[in-house]
């Protein structure tokens, strides 16, 4: 039987999200179901979250104007959860949709124009609709109640920027701290490859051009038991989340594609005991086995492919297919890195806030 509900829009079994909402609409947001009763949460904790993720918050980024003012319209009553349906809403301000009147029939290299007019027959041109980065508002949204959720059993997600084209920081997973990622405007906390990768953007961007990059992401303090052995393998899920972000190419789990030069001698993971908890010497595991975490630090890179729409001149299509060439304009991230950081921390959180509730709806 063909399953439709949500069209590719839901997300997660028990800790359910919905978004909604084009870039150049009047609003974008989630709902959320299935979030436990009795977790406190303030609407100043959403705000602080998506306030990572709004434009304009640095010269390196896209300079559209949007505050991103969250509204907690249900399912939150004196400061706490009610266990019914979370409803968030920012409503978008800052629309240019002139910017993209050059790309009304013109389809832009390497963006998803074309696709969604063959899939639907029909796409929100002005920003891109669906396809801009803007739906993910939603995302980091929902992503906050579910970081609230992991906190109540000690877990933490943290991401940040570990390259940028071919310039890599040195961060040590283990003992990475938030301020050290939001010392500047990059988010690499290696302050001294930080002001590299500052310059290099500010110079793609000057040249109309764009650059892309590793996110680096670890949750701590995650307990043993989540995910499931066979088709929801806690890294298949998680694959599926971060791979379903705008520009996310690619995705590592531990040693990633480094661990196919190393012997299993050298890449297995020895399990000791440590005053009565089961530990491992070494996590090239990176935190899950068997597709079930084991209490490591989970760790997880994804690769982000250079922004799809750059301010030079490029030979395409149009509707008609005939050749033409787009004379692109708008407000665009020259990388999408710094703003990327809190979306691939909520997406993680999604994942593993659901698979918590689903170990405790299966396990106890």
């Amino acid at each position: 039987m063909l399953r439709c509900s949500g069209m590719g829009s839901v997300f997660g079994t028990v800790f359910r999200v919905t978004t909604f909402g084009e870039s150049h609409g009047p609003a974008v947001g989630c709902v959320i179901d299935g979030c436990p009763p009795r977790i406190a949460l303030d609407v100043a904790e959403v705000q602080r979250e998506l306030d990572r993720r709004r434009p304009g918050q640095s010269r390196i980024v896209t300079q559209r104007q949007e505050e991103d003012r969250v509204e907690i319209l249900s399912g939150v009553q004196d400061g706490v959860t009610l266990g019914t349906s979370i409803a968030l809403m920012v409503r978008n301000q800052d629309q240019k949709s002139s910017d993209y009147e050059e790309m009304r029939t013109k389809y832009r290299p390497s963006h998803a124009d074309y696709t969604y007019q063959a899939k639907y027959g029909v796409r929100a041109w002005q920003g891109g609709g669906r396809a801009s980065a803007r739906e993910t508002i939603g995302r980091v949204a929902a992503g906050a109640v579910a970081k609230k959720v992991l906190a109540s059993v000690g877990a933490e997600v943290l991401a940040w920027v570990r390259t940028v084209a071919d310039l890599e920081a040195s961060v040590d997973p283990a003992t990475v701290t938030a301020a050290a990622v939001e010392a500047n405007i990059v988010r690499c906390p290696d302050a001294a490859v930080a002001e590299r990768m500052i310059a290099l953007i500010d110079e793609v961007r000057k040249a109309g051009d764009s650059v892309g990059g590793v996110v680096e992401v670890v949750a701590r303090g995650v307990p043993v038991g989540l995910g499931d052995p066979v088709f929801d393998k806690l890294e298949a899920d998680l694959g599926k989340a971060l791979l379903s972000l705008p520009a996310c190419k690619g995705l590592e789990v531990g040693s990633g594609f480094a661990g196919t030069r190393m012997r299993g001698s050298q890449h297995n993971d020895p399990f000791y005991n440590e005053a009565g908890r089961i530990r491992t010497r070494s996590n090239h595991s990176g935190g899950i086995q068997g597709g079930i975490s084991n209490g490591e630090p989970i760790l997880l890179r994804a690769a982000f492919k250079p922004t799809a729409t750059i301010l030079r001149d490029q030979d395409t299509v149009d509707e008609s297919g005939a050749a033409v060439v787009l004379h692109p304009r708008g407000r665009h991230d020259p990388c999408v890195l710094p703003r990327a950081v809190p979306i691939v921390e909520a997406m993680v959180a999604l994942v593993l806030c659901d698979h918590l509730l689903r170990q405790r709806a299966q396990c106890g």
